[in-house]
C-alpha cells in the first residue's frame, strides 16, 4: 500500500509528479490561498507525509491528531512554524530547505538595502505622481553605499553571502554572531565585534539571525536608541526579531533614517499597520527566495526530503536527527 502525502499548497507539477510515483497523495488545490485549519485538521489525521510551507502553523494540537504522521517536509529554510518538540515527542521527522536560496536572499537583501538607501520606491512613486517639475540639488537624496559601514546580525549562510556582496561594494563590514568565525574573517576581511558596537556605528544594520525565544525581539527600542540617526534597518529574516512598535516610533521620530523590511511579525501584513504609513519604509511580501529558479529548486528538495523520510532514509536536511532512527 503507498503512503499516504498531504500537500499543503498548490505546488509546480514536477515535485507533485515525483511524489505520486510512489504516494498516494492529495493536495490544496489554491496557489495563493493557505490551506483553512480545519480542512488541515481533517487531512493530517491519517497520512504519513506532511508536505508543507510556513504559512501553516503546525502545533502540538495539531500535531496530537496525527495517527501516522513519519514526517513534516517543510518547503523553507526557517521552521518557526512547527512545533519542532511536539513533532519530536512523537517521533516525527522535520526537515528543511536550506542552502538552495542562500544566493537568491542575500540578492533580495542587498537590492532592499539598495531601494532604501536611495529611496527607489518614494523616488518612483513621486515620478508616476506627477510630483517630478524640475531638477534640483537635493531632491530625493538619500545615502550613499560604497563605502559604508555594514553590520550583519547573524554570520550563516545568508550572513556570508551578504558579506560578499558588501566587500563590492567597498563597505567595512561588521558582524555579530554567537560565536565568532575567524576563518570566515579572513577569508572575507570582516570584522567581529559585540551587538553594541555594531549597532553604534554602523551604517547599515541587516539581520539575517534565525528566528528563535531568544532572539525574539532582538531588535527593539534600547538597540534602535544606540544606532545612528543615519542608519538604515533590514530585516529579511523572521519577523518579530524586529519589534514593530518600537521601529514605527524609531522611525516615526527620526530616530533612525530608514527601514527596509521583507518579512513581518503576522503575514500578510494588514494595510492598516502603522509602519505603512512611513515615506522611510521600505516593505516587500516576504519574497527573500522568489526567483523561479530558486523555488522550483526548494520545491523539489522538499519532495526529495519527503520521500527519503517515507523511504526510511535520512532526509539530506533534518531539524530533529535525533528521532531518526526511531522514528520510523
Amino acid at each position: 500500500m503507498k503512503p499516504k502525502v498531504y500537500i499543503t499548497r498548490k505546488l509546480p507539477s514536477e515535485a507533485v509528479e515525483k511524489i505520486k510515483q510512489s504516494c498516494e497523495v492529495r493536495m490544496w488545490d489554491k496557489e495563493d490561498v493557505p490551506v483553512p485549519r480545519d480542512v488541515l485538521e481533517k487531512e493530517i489525521t491519517e497520512v504519513d507525509g506532511l508536505y508543507c510551507l510556513l504559512t501553516e502553523s503546525l502545533d502540538e494540537e495539531l500535531l496530537n491528531k496525527a495517527n501516522n504522521l513519519k514526517v513534516i517536509s517543510n518547503m523553507a529554510v526557517g521552521y518557526n512554524n512547527i512545533d519542532v518538540e511536539a513533532a519530536t515527542n512523537k517521533g516525527i521527522i522535520v526537515s528543511n530547505t536550506p542552502d538552495v536560496l542562500t544566493e537568491t536572499t542575500a540578492d533580495i537583501t542587498f537590492a532592499l538595502l539598495m531601494a532604501t538607501a536611495r529611496r527607489l520606491v518614494e523616488a518612483s512613486d513621486y515620478l508616476r505622481e506627477g510630483k517630478w517639475k524640475t531638477w534640483s540639488p537635493m531632491q530625493l537624496t538619500g545615502q550613499d553605499i560604497f563605502g559604508a559601514t555594514i553590520g550583519i546580525i547573524g554570520l550563516g549562510r545568508i550572513g556570508k553571502a551578504m558579506a560578499r556582496r558588501a566587500n563590492g561594494f567597498g563597505m567595512n563590514v561588521l558582524y555579530y554572531n554567537r560565536s565568532q568565525k575567524n576563518e570566515t574573517e579572513k577569508e572575507l576581511g570582516i570584522t567581529y565585534t559585540d551587538k553594541e558596537t555594531l549597532l553604534k556605528e554602523s551604517d547599515y544594520v541587516v539581520v539575517l539571525t534565525p528566528y528563535s525565544p531568544e532572539t525574539h525581539n532582538l531588535i527593539s527600542g534600547p538597540e534602535l536608541e544606540m544606532m545612528k540617526k543615519s542608519a538604515i534597518l533590514i530585516n529579511t529574516s523572521r519577523g518579530g526579531i524586529v519589534n514593530e512598535k518600537a521601529l514605527y516610533k524609531a522611525l516615526k521620530e527620526n530616530e533612525i533614517y530608514a527601514a527596509g523590511l521583507d518579512v513581518f511579525e503576522e503575514e500578510p501584513i494588514s494595510l492598516n499597520h502603522p509602519l505603512l504609513t512611513l515615506p522611510n519604509l521600505v516593505a516587500t511580501p516576504h519574497i527573500g527566495s522568489a526567483s523561479r529558479k530558486t523555488r522550483l529548486k526548494m520545491a523539489d528538495m522538499a519532495a526529495d526530503h519527503l520521500l527519503q523520510a517515507l523511504n526510511k532514509e535520512k532526509p539530506d536536511h533534518i531539524v530533529n536527527p535525533k528521532v531518526f532512527s526511531e522514528a520510523l
